[in-house]
Formats: structure tokens, sequence, C-alpha cells
């Protein structure tokens, strides 16, 4: 039985940790086991405090974790890690939701003392009629397809406990924590089958901030660690891009709009990066994103 931890960094996610907490306290797991279920609220203004105190009187292994000040994800990632007792570490966004069967797909494969972290299948619920439903899926697909030969961990990862922090600053936790785990000589492995369910912008201006952020995490990645996830590769985009191209009225005119949106998204970060040396490890949120269809 693989023992497992799993953590959630939340501020101000009232909307969906109730949602969240009951999928993984109905997981259906057989390989894996959750010990323990730790809420970080960073500076919550919400009732998140008290949801997640509601659901802990129902069931001991969910337990929180209170930061008074918001200190950024990877803050509340490196007092998670602190406090986790087993030594494989789930992490989820706060506004995700996993199927039922999404924990024990990423945990089996810790099974291989070689693998030292998984990555969960993320599929947005949001509507791919609309233009920025269909950016989201359209970007969300390329990553699915790029992982599925050169892994890129995404929305919800599990890692051995081997780590004791990341960078306090990293805009980018999912990735350091990725540059981390390799550089101990681990491998890791894209886990197609575990599906977690997101939300990405409705609207071009939280777009555009999810994207410069994360190009601005990359390129301090790359800066400080020397290390470049496998979907800022152009080339990769681009094959992933033609191999999937539908005869589709939306594909055929959306796509280039999307492309644009993305290079515009990047320039902004680059932008941030380079002249202003802004970090974005506490980040504006995008409101959009937070109650899932």
């Amino acid at each position: 039985m693989l023992k497992c931890s799993v953590g959630i960094m939340a501020y101000n996610e009232e909307k969906n940790i109730g949602r969240l907490l009951s999928a993984l306290l109905g997981q259906e797991l057989e390989k894996a086991k959750i010990e323990e279920i730790w809420v970080v609220a960073s500076g919550c203004t919400d009732r998140t405090e008290e949801i997640v105190r509601d659901f802990s009187q129902k069931d001991r292994r969910i337990r929180l974790l209170v930061q008074e000040k918001r200190e950024g994800k990877a803050s509340a990632i490196n007092l998670w890690i602190k406090n986790a007792s087993p030594d494989i570490l789930v992490m989820e966004s706060a506004d995700t939701i996993p199927e039922k069967d999404t924990v024990e797909n990423m945990v089996s494969p810790f099974q291989n003392p070689e693998i030292g972290m998984t990555g969960a299948h993320p599929i947005p619920t949001n509507n791919p009629k609309t233009f920025m439903g269909f950016a989201t899926h359209l970007l969300w697909n390329l990553h699915h397809h790029i992982s599925l030969k050169n892994p890129k961990m995404g929305e919800m990862v599990a890692f051995r406990k081997v780590i004791s922090e990341i960078p306090q600053d990293t805009a980018v936790d999912e990735a350091s924590i990725e540059a981390a785990i390799k550089k101990l000589g681990y491998r890791v492995k894209y886990a197609p089958d575990a599906i977690v369910r997101n939300k990405g912008p409705e609207n071009m201006k939280d777009f555009l901030k999810q994207r410069k952020r994360i190009q601005t995490g990359h390129l301090e990645l790359k800066e400080k660690e020397k290390y470049r996830v496998s979907t800022v590769n152009s080339g990769r985009i681009l094959a992933a891009l033609f191999k999937n191209f539908l005869l589709d009225w939306r594909f055929v005119i959306f796509t280039p709009l999307v492309i644009t949106l993305e290079i515009w998204g990047r320039i902004l970060g680059w932008y941030d990066w380079r002249f202003k040396r802004k970090k974005h490890n506490i980040w504006e949120i995008a409101e959009s994103t937070k109650e899932l269809d």
C-alpha cells in the first residue's frame, strides 16, 4: 500500500474547496492510501477556513494550516511539505476536481523506485464553442499531447518527499518541483488516465494574467536552475498543433488568434522579467477560473 499526503494550497477558495474535499474523500483506491489531506489557507478572507474546519470534524484526515498573511503558493507548499508525514506527496490546485480514480492513477507508478514524480491529465470544463473556451481546450490539449512523449507536470502532481522546499519566490511551483526531482536523478511520468477537471479563463484579461505570470516564472526557472519544461519548446508546440489539426471553422479561425494571444502573453512575461525583474509568486487572481461548471 502506497501511503500519501494530499496538499491543497488555498486562497479564498470557498466556491470549490468543499467539492474538492468531497471528491478526495470519495477516491477509489487499491494500491494507494490517503493518510492525510492538508489544506494550507493562506491569507483567506472568505469562508475557506470555516468550510475546511467543518470537513475536518467529519474526517480526521483533513487538517488545516493557516497563514494569517498571504505569502504565495510556494510558501504554502513548503509549509505543507514540512508537516506532511508520508513519503509520497500529492499536490492539487484548489480550483480543480479529480475523477474518482485520479489519486490511484497518480500514486501507483511509485511502485517503480525510479519514478520521482507524476503529473495528472487536466481537462477543462469550459465550453469549447466559445473563443475563450476553445483557447483553454487547445492549450491543455497541446499540453496533453506533448506530455505523452515529454512529460510536463501541471495542476495536480505527485512526488516523493525527497525535497524539503522549493524556492519561495517561484511563480511556477510544479515546474520547480519537476526540476528539483529530475536533478536528483529520478524520472518523471505523465499519467494520462489521472483526470483532473479545471477551468480556464473566461476573458482575455484573465488569460493574459495567467500567461504573463507563467512565462515570467519559466524565464526565472531557466535563468536560476537552467531548466526548461517541455511545453515552452516552440518546435514541440507546433508539431503537436499540426498533428492535431482539425478541418473545422473554429479551429481554422480561432487557432491563429489563440497563438497571437499566447505570444503576447509571453512578451508581457518577458518584459516583466527582463526589465522590471518582477516576480509573480503572489499573483493576481484570475477570478473567472474559480468556479467550475
